[in-house]
């Protein structure tokens, strides 16, 4: 049977890496990939659906998906996730010291439809008490004017956007001719040191390691998306491109978790890998399976199936779970044959500084 071939369109991920090098195959498919920054994947999907499969910003997807007869379908494939407290940057002659000051300022994103100030906007929302209509909401490119929507927005009731063309949000914040802008990257205003620009929250790492123990929620910011037609026309795709982007990412996982060589220049970062394993989840038979099948699946299987770590993985109840969670821990044990080390348990770990 001949391969179909399709074209895949992402930024430089390393949980994707060994897939677009060809070190793992999604089976029956010859894939074109192009490594793009990722707001050109997200404007010419978009506007041309010039992939068939593609990274897409998930607040865009969401826009797209809910459409009448849509043409674009997701698949349970993370690209990036963030937390963005760290995103919220304010203007100090605006007296803004809490969210609840934002109400009745004036507050920009580069887009309505961008995942970090949609992510926002629903805690300020639901959880903060600021709602949208109490805000004068404001659109203009992040570092650069000209940036506009690339999906049609259908506002909610007393919601408002005023578009800015001419200028930056960091121009905008800078001159306070803005208040607050919610931008993914820092503007380049707070990265030059203007004496007025300040992040509304310089404790956002307490703060996002607070709500994700809290919420149980790490925030998606961009999935896969990919053409409709195709998996109408081949339903087996779908499934075999996850599995792909599965393995590929199983590798990463196991890559930044080896102590025993430094993949990547960043010191400590195995530490502090195998310590963000621990907080999201403590044991790591059940933080792999709830990376793969979600932490509500896990707490069912926890109720439902008490044991030990062996028993337990052979009661999880999906079956592709079960095997990844058998694949990433048997890794896991080859390395802690090859280089014992304290720092990696089948428990709660202490760091130990570099290894």
């Amino acid at each position: 049977m001949s391969l179909l071939k399709l074209s895949i369109a992402t930024t430089d991920y390393d949980h994707f890496r060994d897939f677009r090098l060809g070190l793992v195959n999604a089976e029956g498919i010859d894939h074109t990939w192009l490594t793009l920054g990722h707001h050109e994947c997200f404007a010419r999907f978009t506007a041309n659906r010039e992939f068939d499969v593609s990274e897409l910003s998930f607040a865009k997807f969401a826009a797209q998906v809910s459409r009448d007869r849509t043409d674009v379908i997701g698949l349970p494939v993370i690209c990036s996730r963030l937390f963005r407290f760290s995103s919220f940057y304010v203007n100090r002659k605006s007296g803004i010291r809490s969210v609840e000051d934002l109400k009745g300022k004036k507050v920009g994103s580069p887009e309505w439809a961008h995942s970090a100030a949609v992510y926002m906007r629903g805690w300020m929302h639901n959880e903060m008490g600021v709602k949208l209509a109490d805000v004068r909401w404001y659109q203009a490119g992040a570092n650069a004017p000209g940036r506009e929507e690339k999906v049609e927005l259908d506002l909610p009731k007393g919601v408002s956007i005023t578009r800015v063309a001419d200028k930056s949000l960091s121009e905008l914040l800078a001159a306070h001719e803005i208040d607050c802008a919610i931008i993914a990257r820092p503007p380049t205003c707070f990265l030059d040191g203007h004496p007025d620009v300040v992040r509304l929250f310089p404790d956002y790492l307490e703060m996002e390691e607070a709500y994700y123990a809290r919420t149980k929620v790490w925030p998606i910011m961009h999935i896969i998306a990919m053409r409709r037609a195709i998996v109408d026309e081949h339903p087996w795709v779908a499934r075999n491109l996850y599995n792909a982007f599965l393995e590929s990412k199983r590798r990463s996982i196991e890559r930044i978790l080896d102590p025993a060589v430094s993949r990547y220049p960043v010191p400590w970062l195995a530490t502090y890998a195998r310590r963000m394993r621990d907080m999201f989840g403590g044991d790591p038979f059940k933080a792999v399976a709830a990376y793969n099948a979600g932490e509500h699946a896990v707490q069912q299987w926890n109720a439902k199936y008490p044991g030990d770590d062996d028993q337990w993985v052979e009661n999880i109840g999906f079956r592709e779970t079960r095997d990844y969670v058998k694949r990433v821990m048997g890794g896991l044990r080859e390395y802690r044959m090859l280089y014992p080390s304290p720092t990696v348990s089948s428990g709660t770990t202490q760091p130990q500084g570099p290894s």
